[in-house]
């Protein structure tokens, strides 16, 4: 069993497009035969509305994928996919624990489950954090465009995930506002036509206790849910952490339906930044947390129902969804350590129609529209610690008490023509609208360096082309060029939550515009399968915060880059995958801050964007019952503030996993992570006069076991 799930999917997720590529056809044809047979059987029409209980689980997640996905496997652009088998093998304990293994993708843990990502970025923060990366649930967006989350993958559900789906650049036309710099799609697992119920739990050495629970009905319905208990290896750092999905299948009236739901529930006791001059490297003051009163606390639910017929000639489906989270915590990485709560919920539609004109042309259009509402409050209760108390930058009280309505639309189409046998043109085109209505309840005007603004509505629209080719150069080899505009409309903060310095209205539409080359497929009679590409884009209006913490609303950058993702099989027993990333990300403009304090030059590289990722895993399969894998990830050193004065060095860490399947029902697992016990820095950044530091994990070892019954 180990031996073929690591054998057929690639390892740590990588380069499964080119693997979907040359398979696709010969799938296609096998898996309509296997859906035909099924309706038959089930005395249904063979060629009406196809019944999602025909669906079988090998070939739903190529299905899954191609529906609910940014791109289908043929088209033009870089996109990773983990399956099942990966997700259940890296058995994370964090989502960067997976995500980490991708090309070009580096997130930084912070505290618990906090978090920030990049892709094919810096690690970006505040509005620029929340807004540049668009997180999806099969398909869907767990949160409104305004009310993003810098760490937004707190909420989807991804331990018990079919596949996690990564877009590397902008997203295609059919995701607007937020795929700037990328998407990640959580897809939640359909029921598998079989009845299954399984149970994971594991224990590790820092005190973090997890399971995961799945009930698969087998054809109606499917549920997950999972718990992870943690003491925390710092002071007062303890979490608790629930999760939960479900996925329910019918037929109803010849439409095919999919409904599903998910929730999560963080109560997080949060450790601050260490400070000083390689602070990480002394245990002891790693361990340490000098702001034991913070905190996060977190909820968010969803549901959508995806409707799917033949109509008109071609395919079409409707979802509408909702969504609500709330989220309340201690904001301890700024000076003056206030209180935040924020919130929102919405409703909204997204449409889709897809017709095949010809043998040569297919199009797809689409209507989307989401209504929200939500909120923000921020109070300092104390005078700012560490600062003179006469120092009236940061104010006891209310800073900010707002709430924004927000309404928007969007109408998107894609081409996809076969040019001739060996060539693919794909292009697409999306336009949107954005509404805001602001009205706040603070007092108006300066207070200290925050700035409240009067009531006022705003509205922001744009276009967002693409343009991608695919030339299939042999059977096993392709080249593909890729034009992509990525938008986002301002976050409500970047809005509404002004300071003192800033002009009321100044934050505009963010847009990258991004050019890719790459090359895919396999070699070696199939045993080598890889995936390389390069890209270069370019970004105006960049909001993003100095490390003063001051808002910069108009900056520009330049980011340009080469990945590599393969996995080579070299024998019966030993498989190596993983990936390179080499990058160059700089400023493009030129700007002098407060008082002279970061001056940043056109060609000053972004902090936090390390010129070199790497990840490698060597895996052992010494019987069918017993794998074994070394991984290897590297994070080149980077500066650390915008001004490149000050650095951080790297690291490289390792882990080491094992499974054992003691029969075809039981299987146990161990985890060694930081096998060299290296001291490190998941998170190092230069901010009010100070080095500071997320400590990584020491050495620690994870036991665990997963059951299936009957």
């Amino acid at each position: 069993m180990i031996r073929t799930i690591l054998l057929t999917s690639a390892a740590l997720g990588v380069a499964a497009t080119a693997n979907a590529q040359f398979a696709y056809e010969d799938d296609e044809k096998a898996r309509r035969a296997e859906i035909a047979d099924c309706m038959r059987e089930r005395g249904l029409d063979p060629d009406g509305p196809v019944s999602p209980f025909c669906v079988s689980r090998k070939n739903r997640v190529l299905s899954t994928i191609v529906t609910y996905g940014d791109r289908s496997p043929l088209s033009a652009g870089t996109v990773s996919i983990v399956n099942a088998e990966t997700i259940e093998r890296i058995s994370a304990d964090h989502p960067a624990d997976v995500l980490n293994t991708l090309p070009g993708v580096n997130i930084h843990t912070n505290s618990g489950q906090e978090h920030l990502i990049a892709i094919r970025s810096p690690v970006l923060t505040g509005g620029a954090g929340q807004g540049s990366f668009l997180i999806l649930e099969n398909g869907v967006p767990t949160r409104s465009p305004a009310f993003g989350n810098v760490n937004s993958l707190l909420e989807p559900h991804h331990e018990t995930a079919e596949a996690i789906e990564v877009v590397r650049g902008p997203g295609s036309a059919k995701y607007g506002s937020n795929a700037v710099h990328g998407l990640i799609n959580v897809i939640l697992a359909d029921p598998s036509g079989e009845a299954l119920k399984q149970l994971n739990a594991s224990y590790g050495s820092l005190g973090r206790y997890k399971t995961d629970f799945i009930y698969d009905q087998g054809y109606l319905g499917r549920a997950s849910l999972s718990a992870q208990k943690d003491v925390g290896w710092r002071d007062d750092t303890g979490l608790l952490q629930l999760k939960g999905s479900g996925v329910v299948e019918t037929v109803f009236k010849g439409w095919n339906v999919t409904a599903w739901g998910a929730a999560s529930y963080l109560e997080q006791e949060t450790a601050d930044f260490i400070q000083g001059p390689d602070a990480y490297e002394d245990r002891d003051i790693a361990r340490a947390n000098d702001d034991p009163l913070a905190y996060r606390d977190a909820w968010a639910a969803r549901g959508a129902i995806r409707l799917e017929r033949e109509q008109w000639g071609g395919q079409l489906a409707i979802t509408p969804f909702a969504r609500t989270q709330y989220m309340d915590f201690r904001q301890h990485f700024l000076p003056y350590r206030g209180f935040e709560e924020n919130g929102h919920s919405a409703i909204g539609v997204m449409t889709r129609f897809e017709r095949e004109a010809s043998e040569t042309l297919t199009w797809r259009a689409g209507l989307d529209v989401d209504l929200a509402s939500g909120y923000l409050e921020e109070t300092q209760t104390r005078p700012t610690f560490g600062f003179n108390p006469a120092n009236d930058q940061f104010p006891q009280g209310v800073h900010y008490d707002y709430s924004v309505q927000t309404q928007v639309g969007a109408l998107w189409g894609e081409l996809d023509l076969e040019v001739s046998d060996r060539l693919t043109v794909f292009g697409g085109l999306r336009g949107e609208v954005h509404a805001y209505d602001y009205d706040t309840d603070a007092p108006v005007g300066i207070n200290g360096r925050f700035n409240v603004p009067a009531d006022r509505t705003d509205d922001f629209d744009f276009v967002t082309p693409k343009l991608g080719l695919v030339y299939e150069a042999s059977e096993t080899i392709s080249l593909y060029a890729n034009y992509a505009r990525g938008s986002r409309a301002p976050q409500a903060s970047d809005l509404y939550r002004l300071q003192s310095r800033q002009g009321i209205a100044e934050a505009g539409v963010e847009t990258l515009d991004s050019f890719e080359l790459g090359l895919r497929g396999t070699a070696l009679n199939g045993d080598l399968v890889f995936d390389v590409a390069a890209y270069s884009a370019d970004k105006d209006n960049f909001f993003f915060r100095d490390s003063d913490g001051l808002n910069v609303t108009d900056g520009s950058t330049r980011h340009q880059g080469i990945e590599l993702a393969a996995n080579w099989i070299l024998s019966e027993h030993f498989t190596l995958g993983g990936n390179l990333s080499w990058s160059d990300q700089t400023y493009t403009f030129d700007r002098i801050g407060e008082a002279g304090n970061e001056i940043i030059r056109d060609g000053n590289q972004i902090d936090t964007a390390p010129e070199w990722l790497a990840n490698l895993a060597l895996t052992w399969l010494p019987s069918d019952s017993v794998s074994v894998q070394l991984s290897a990830d590297y994070v080149g050193d980077y500066f650390t503030n915008a001004a490149n004065t000050q650095d951080y060095p790297g690291h490289l860490v390792t882990n080491l996993r094992g499974n054992y399947a003691v029969n075809d029902a039981l299987e146990a697992f161990v985890i060694v992570r930081n096998l060299t016990d290296e001291k490190y820095a998941d998170r190092a950044d230069f901010a009010f006069g100070n080095e500071r530091y997320f400590p990584g994990e020491p050495l620690n070892v994870t036991f665990g076991i997963r059951k299936t019954f009957e």
